[in-house]
């Protein structure tokens, strides 16, 4: 598949390039991004070199689509459909997302989500978008509820990650759903 850029009023979301390394680098310094994702902690340049490559080659194969949030040309974090399964009922994939600590809490992650949620369902003809977070990850579980995600369930240990094997939260999203928030018992 080729790579595909989305625009919403503020951001611009393309596949992160070799141009983007340095920024990053810098972003995964800070220590909440490894603390809720499976990005390594330390965070090296082979690391980013390594992720800008492998999302090209994720891409190609249509297994994953990952883009880069950008804000006036300031990388702001990453979005991504990871798992992107094709059935002949419908697709499947799950979004997953970190958002730079110098953009947190102005709504880029919503912004961005918004047109991954609606590119994949539309474009890839997805049926159903999940999401997980390691337990405790209360920020991402409001973005998922705002964006209209249902709550499904806690999953004892079920995350992998450098650190380990942490407990994780599960929600879904299905190309039928209205999107209005819904409660969920963790926040």
């Amino acid at each position: 598949m080729e790579t595909v850029a989305l625009t919403t009023e503020r951001l611009v979301l393309r596949a992160p390039t070799e141009a983007d390394i340095d920024a990053i680098e810098a972003a995964c310094q800070d220590p909440e991004i490894p603390r809720w994702t499976t990005v390594p902690s330390t965070y090296t340049r082979a690391h980013a070199e390594e992720f800008v490559t492998l999302v090209a080659e994720w891409w190609a194969e249509g297994k994953e689509t990952v883009w880069g949030i950008f804000v006036d040309d300031t990388l702001s974090g990453m979005i991504g459909l990871h798992h992107i399964e094709d059935h002949h009922s419908g697709g499947y994939a799950e979004i997953g997302f970190w958002v730079a600590e110098s953009a947190r809490g102005k709504g880029y992650i919503s912004e961005a989500a918004r047109a991954v949620i609606d590119w994949g369902f539309v474009e890839l003809g997805l049926v159903r978008i999940g999401w997980r977070a390691v337990a405790g990850n209360e920020p991402s579980a409001r973005t998922a509820r705002a964006l209209g995600f249902r709550y499904e369930g806690l999953h004892r240990q079920a995350l992998t990650s450098p650190r380990g094997r942490d407990d994780g939260w599960s929600a879904g999203l299905l190309v039928t759903d209205d999107r209005a928030p819904v409660g969920w018992p963790v926040l």
